[in-house]
């Protein structure tokens, strides 16, 4: 029987850029998800934090495909009767467009107390610009 690789020491995370731009939604949600998980690193471990921070820009250029920006519908409830608000995702995209990656990224990690913790290492940004330089981040392979 093969024993469980841990991961000992200082876990060394890396801040990664991932440019939007004329991406496929489902595809780079993918991508995200698994450099969050840490899946691209030899050292992998279910159940461990090894991922990267990734740093998402041109957010609101981002392609999908089918019939899906007319038909996809983000809904959110405040909790009262009678507060069910939906949103297309065309809206979505004009108004919060982080917000359309987010949910696709949230979609693909776990629910729990990890994936909360990963979701947290995602940074969203609509145009070009982010206020991460100082952490050098680089871009994705």
């Amino acid at each position: 029987m093969d024993k469980t690789y841990v991961p000992k020491g200082q876990l060394e995370q890396k801040w990664v850029l991932v440019d939007a731009n004329d991406q496929i939604l489902g595809r780079l949600a993918t991508q995200i998800a698994a450099i969050l998980l840490g899946k691209n690193k030899p050292t992998y471990t279910p159940g461990v934090n090894l991922g990267d921070f990734v740093v998402v820009v041109n957010a609101g250029n981002i392609q999908v495909t089918g019939n899906r920006m007319a038909e996809k519908t983000y809904y959110s409830h405040s909790n009262y009767p009678g507060g069910l608000k939906a949103t297309g995702l065309r809206d979505q995209l004009n108004r919060h467009p982080d917000r359309v990656i987010r949910a696709a990224v949230w979609g693909m990690l776990p629910h729990n107390k990890m994936g909360r913790q990963l979701i947290k290492k995602l940074k969203v940004y609509g145009g070009a610009e982010h206020p991460h330089e100082a952490q050098n981040p680089q871009p994705v392979a």
